[in-house]
């Protein structure tokens, strides 16, 4: 359930990441929504007065920070300059499978082979669509978002496995304070250099991005891998992408083609068997 809730908020990201751009550059969005998110989760950690990690974590937490805090917002970010989010979407289609791969050399999961039969048959099913929306061209923007998606599904799957220990709010929360440092000068210099142009798109966007997808939606993300799973949380994400261009519809008017039912159907069906599978 709260996987499948984190999965619904960052279905979101993409379209909020359009909105933002109307009004930031690349690196001031990235910069200011880590910072945003930072002061919230730090206040949260101090008012719940949550003792520093063990000297052991930081080092997974710095993959966390890396991956999912500034990687995964940075890469896609550029890319979205160029790429409209259906083709961004790839990305998405292709984090499950990744994550579940990274997951068995990281921390030992075996998943069955049904599991990876039914992952890989949903990952294609994914991307084909997507790719078709995106009318079946590659972009200068791939390499953003191939780089994008490795270095999320890393922070994923360490994320995954710190919340086995500690609370996903906190593996989160700590990430974002660890990028403080980087996050708070990055903004000044991207804002002096590039000022931003507020318009209510632009204000929503960020938000979102700050408190939505970078923050709130890693609490209940990081809480269902450690409830369920790395491999089988992962999976869910295979409807993020059609979630996604639901959401580019209603908020960015892009067209969405008949396909998507179809596909939709076929996520389901691949997602319903990765859950039952025994990994």
């Amino acid at each position: 359930m709260q996987a499948g809730l984190g999965v619904v908020t960052f279905s979101l990201t993409f379209p909020a990441t359009a909105w933002g751009l109307e009004g930031f550059c690349p690196w001031a969005l990235v910069a200011v929504r880590c910072v945003l998110a930072a002061v919230v989760a730090g206040g949260c950690l101090l008012a719940s007065r949550v003792p520093l990690p063990a000297r052991r974590h930081w080092p997974g937490l710095a993959v966390v920070a890396g991956g999912v805090v500034l990687g995964f917002p940075l890469l896609t970010t550029l890319a979205l300059r160029t790429s409209t989010t259906a083709h961004a979407a790839v990305v998405v289609g292709l984090l499950p499978l990744t994550t579940a791969l990274l997951s068995a050399l990281r921390v030992g999961a075996r998943p069955s082979r049904t599991f990876w039969a039914a992952a890989l048959a949903g990952a294609a099913a994914v991307d084909g669509f997507t790719v078709q929306q995106s009318g079946g061209g590659l972009s200068a923007a791939d390499g953003y978002l191939f780089a994008a998606l490795l270095v999320c599904a890393a922070g994923y799957t360490e994320g995954g496995r710190l919340a086995r220990v500690m609370p996903g709010w906190q593996v989160i929360g700590w990430a974002l304070v660890l990028c403080l440092p980087l996050a708070v000068p990055g903004a000044v210099v991207a804002l002096a250099h590039e000022p931003a142009h507020l318009s209510v798109h632009s204000v929503a966007g960020l938000l979102w991005l700050a408190v939505g997808s970078q923050f709130l939606g890693m609490v209940v993300w990081y809480r269902g891998m450690a409830a369920v799973g790395i491999p089988k949380a992962s999976q869910l994400q295979l409807a993020q992408p059609l979630l996604t261009l639901v959401w580019s519809v209603l908020l960015l008017g892009e067209h969405l083609t008949p396909a998507a039912p179809l596909t939709a159907v076929a996520v389901l069906v691949c997602i319903a068997v990765t859950q039952r599978a025994r990994g």
